[in-house]
């Protein structure tokens, strides 16, 4: 196999998707893949970070994870962003990161590389196919090639998102269903991504 480069870059304001982007970086691993788990910069203020002691605790609890760069975006072959639905869209937070991307997309160094999506909101029809098809219009802008989870694996029937892995919050933490579904979404992106860098090689 081809090696392969993956970047799991999320952003999650009280641990969610923190838990999501955890069971992602495991599966690309397990698959054979080299791993960068990176989030992004905080763009709240302190005053609203504070105002809830979940989020204040998550931002004290992943200190030690460092922030995405552009650098990481480069050197990836495919890419797994991670979000909060808010009002059916991506977070602010991460919409902030991809928005500095403008210069390795004009040189077309965001092109050809595979991206997937996965997602959590606070109810069950709280925003997230819409929000994992709103970064799919990201990733056509960029010249990606966007991989979904579909229906490829038994535990898809079981979490029922062909569009990306996205859990309830209000539910309570990621379940192992959950977490299962994050880990075949991102072999299935490894493996599809070693698929093309073979074919490119020969």
């Amino acid at each position: 196999m081809q090696p392969v480069n993956v970047a799991v870059i999320y952003y999650s304001a009280t641990g969610t998707v923190h838990t999501l982007a955890q069971a992602a970086a495991e599966g690309a691993r397990k698959a054979g893949a080299e791993v960068r788990l990176r989030k992004v910069a905080e763009t709240a203020p302190p005053e609203a970070v504070g105002s809830r002691p979940e989020w204040a605790r998550h931002v004290q609890d992943t200190a030690d994870v460092v922030e995405a760069g552009l650098d990481d975006l480069e050197w990836a072959d495919a890419v797994l962003f991670g979000t909060p639905t808010r009002f059916g869209n991506p977070a602010s937070a991460l919409r902030a990161f991809i928005e500095t991307t403008g210069a390795l997309w004009y040189q077309g160094k965001l092109a050809g590389k595979v991206y997937s999506a996965f997602t959590a909101s606070n109810t069950a029809h709280g925003g997230q196919e819409s929000t994992l098809l709103a970064l799919g219009n990201t990733f056509y802008h960029w010249g990606g090639v966007i991989v979904p989870p579909g229906y490829t694996d038994p535990v898809q029937f079981e979490s029922g998102n062909p569009y990306g892995t996205s859990h309830v919050a209000g539910d309570g933490p990621p379940g192992e269903v959950t977490l299962q579904a994050a880990r075949h979404q991102a072999g299935r992106v490894v493996d599809i991504t070693a698929a093309l860098k073979a074919g490119q090689a020969a």
